[in-house]
């Protein structure tokens, strides 16, 4: 049953929002991936590496080390596992992001068991130059919000700026959280919110030109102008159906979207990009299932294929809460 309802709320994904775009090169993971590595059954967050060729990076949400993934898109293996030192034992790790000359930036940000956290933490590390199992120094900063704890899966970097940026999860929408110019190491980090985000967000990513964010949830996306930091709405994201869709990323040229999902040989899937060549409809009106919010039989369609995907995702989270309790 389970199956047939997969397969059901995909053939209604693909009619209401259109087929995700691939690029014909797959050397840089454009084309998707399926993580391998046993140890990675909750990969969480997704980053594409800026100086080594076809490498993303994740993490679990729960693991037993503060424990970062290399992993080689060409094969699914993992080609690297970073131990972060100097930080503490991680809550519940959601999101990843590089950010300028190769930093990494990690959220410690969720609340998994609905705990309430006073604070919550971001972790600073160097990309490091060679890919081998290897500790790593990190930086770790406390955050705070501006209006109490909120529950969080999604940090994302300016690739420009370096400012650090967090959306809460809330199912009516959240808001999008700036910090500090400059995080501080010494003191506590307050977030305030400073627009609003349409979407139950599981995660975000920014365009390597820093122009664009990407937002997506459970069920679907939202493309934003990035405007300076005053994210207007373009459209609607080509989202993938998954399990429980957690993580999102641009390749390093930005011209693909590739989405993450939790699971044991969890997929990454390839998505078009608004604005991108491989987005625009063989008519060559410029016109995708990207672009603009959409209307009609369309919203009909995804309205259909969300209540068939809530279905699902409430299975996949029993089974992931049993085998937690066992």
């Amino acid at each position: 049953m389970r199956r047939s309802l997969s397969f059901l709320a995909s053939a209604l994904l693909v009619l209401a929002l259109g087929a995700p775009a691939v690029a014909a090169d797959g050397d840089d993971g454009s084309e998707g991936f399926t993580i391998k590595d046993p140890g990675i059954t909750e990969s969480s967050g997704l980053a594409a590496s800026r100086q080594h060729k076809g490498i993303y990076w994740t993490h679990n949400d729960q693991d037993k080390g503060a424990y970062l993934y290399a992993i080689d898109s060409k094969t699914g293996d993992t080609v690297a596992r970073i131990t972060m030192t100097g930080v503490g034992t991680p809550r519940d790790i959601e999101a990843i992001s590089i950010g300028p000359d190769n930093e990494i930036y990690v959220g410690d940000i969720g609340d998994n068991d609905g705990v309430e956290w006073s604070y919550v933490w971001v972790y600073r590390l160097p990309e490091p130059k060679q890919l081998k199992d290897q500790t790593v120094q990190a930086t770790q900063y406390v955050v705070k919000y501006s209006d109490g704890p909120r529950d969080a899966e999604s940090l994302v970097v300016h690739p420009k700026t370096g400012r650090v940026y967090i959306i809460d999860k809330l199912e009516d929408g959240g808001h999008l959280y700036d910090g500090p110019a400059q995080l501080s190491s010494s003191g506590t980090n307050v977030f305030k919110p400073v627009a609003p985000i349409d979407l139950w967000t599981t995660d975000a990513a920014f365009s390597p030109d820093g122009g664009q964010l990407a937002v997506r949830g459970y069920f679907g996306g939202i493309a934003y102008d990035w405007n300076d930091g005053k994210p207007k709405r373009q459209g609607r994201l080509s989202v993938p159906l998954q399990g429980q869709g957690e993580s999102v990323t641009y390749t390093p040229d930005g011209s693909t979207l590739l989405y993450g999902t939790e699971g044991e040989q969890s997929s990454v899937e390839a998505g078009s990009v608004p604005g991108a060549e491989d987005s625009k409809s063989p008519s060559g009106d410029g016109s995708s299932a990207a672009d603009g919010d959409g209307a009609g039989s369309n919203d009909n369609l995804e309205r259909v294929a969300i209540a068939l995907g809530a279905g699902l995702v409430l299975l996949y989270g029993l089974k992931r809460l049993l085998r937690r309790r066992s």
